[in-house]
C-alpha cells in the first residue's frame, strides 16, 4: 500500500496561555473527526495536551521522554485515544529533564526528528511545544514540515512572536531549510471589546495571509472540555468552540489542498 508521508506541524508560541495545548487536542481531533488518522505528541513536561486528550500515563509506560532519550520508538510510545483516527503519544514530568540531558546528546537538536522518521499510520502529527525556545521547542521545529503559531486577542498579544519567528529563522538556516509557517491561528477572541477587534487587525496587518480566517472565541465549554478528558466537539458539539475548531480543521484542510493545486 502506498504511504504518504505525514504533514509534521509544530504548536509554538513560547508565551505561555495562548492556546497551544487547547489548539492541537482539539485541531488535531477535528481532522480526526474528519476521518483524517492524527497523531498528536505532547512535548511540553506540563502534559496537559495528555490529560486533554483523556489519556493516563500508567507506570513504567515509556513516553515522549523515552523517545527523545533513544529509549523507545515512536510505535512503542504512541497510544490509541478514546477518541477515532485520534492517538497520542504522551508526556509526564519526566520530560523536564531532558531539556538538560538532551545538552550532552549528540544530534541533540534531532531527537524527534530521528523517531518521526518512517513511521507510518497518521496523515498529520501535531507537536505541542512547551513555553519556550528551548531544545525541546527546537527539536520539534527541526522535525516539522511546518510551524503553527496560536496569537491570543488580549493585551501584548504579539509580544514574543517577533522572539519565534528569528528562532524559526535560525531552525530554517543552520537544521530544517524546508521549514514552513503553516498559519497564525487567532485564539481566546471575545467580540464584545474593542480590545479583541484591534488585535485582529494588527495580528492580519503583521501577517497577512498567513492568518486564517477561523477565529477561535473564548467559550466556557472550550474551557471546561479539558477537564473532562476530551476534545470541546466530543464534549459539547454544539457550542462555539467546537465549530470554531472544526471550521479551523476544514481550512486547514483547504489550505493543503489549493497548495497542492498551486492556487
Amino acid at each position: 500500500m502506498f504511504h504518504v508521508k505525514p504533514r509534521t506541524v509544530a504548536v509554538a508560541n513560547q508565551k505561555g496561555g495562548v492556546g497551544k495545548t487547547t489548539t492541537v487536542v482539539n485541531l488535531g481531533a477535528a481532522l480526526a473527526a474528519f476521518e483524517r488518522p492524527t497523531l498528536l505528541v505532547d512535548l511540553d513536561p506540563q502534559a496537559n495536551c495528555t490529560s486533554g486528550a483523556g489519556v493516563e500515563v500508567e507506570a513504567g509506560r515509556p513516553t515522549t521522554y523515552d523517545l527523545l532519550r533513544g529509549d523507545a520508538g515512536l510505535a512503542d510510545v504512541a497510544v490509541p485515544t478514546r477518541f477515532p483516527h485520534l492517538s497520542l503519544a504522551p508526556s509526564t514530568a519526566d520530560l523536564a529533564g531532558a531539556e538538560v540531558e538532551l545538552v550532552g546528546m549528540m544530534g541533540r537538536e534531532f531527537r524527534l526528528r530521528d523517531a518521526l522518521e518512517g513511521f507510518s499510520g497518521p496523515e498529520w502529527i501535531f507537536v505541542d511545544c512547551p513555553p519556550s525556545l528551548g531544545l525541546l521547542t527546537v527539536n520539534a521545529l527541526a522535525a516539522a514540515d511546518s510551524v503553527l503559531v496560536p496569537i491570543q486577542c488580549e493585551y501584548f498579544a504579539l509580544e514574543g512572536v517577533s522572539d519565534l519567528m528569528g528562532t524559526i529563522e535560525q531552525v530554517r538556516r543552520y537544521l530544517n531549510p524546508s521549514l514552513e509557517i503553516e498559519g497564525v491561528v487567532l485564539t481566546m477572541y471575545d467580540e464584545r471589546t474593542n480590545l479583541a477587534r484591534q488585535v485582529v487587525e494588527e495580528v492580519r496587518s503583521v501577517f497577512g495571509e498567513q492568518v486564517f480566517e477561523t477565529v477561535v472565541p473564548r467559550n466556557v465549554r472550550l474551557a471546561e472540555a479539558p477537564s473532562y478528558g476530551m476534545p470541546v466537539h466530543a464534549y459539547d458539539l454544539r457550542c462555539r468552540g467546537s465549530r470554531a475548531y472544526l471550521a479551523l480543521g476544514r481550512e486547514l484542510l483547504e489550505r493543503g489542498r489549493r497548495l497542492r493545486r498551486g492556487a
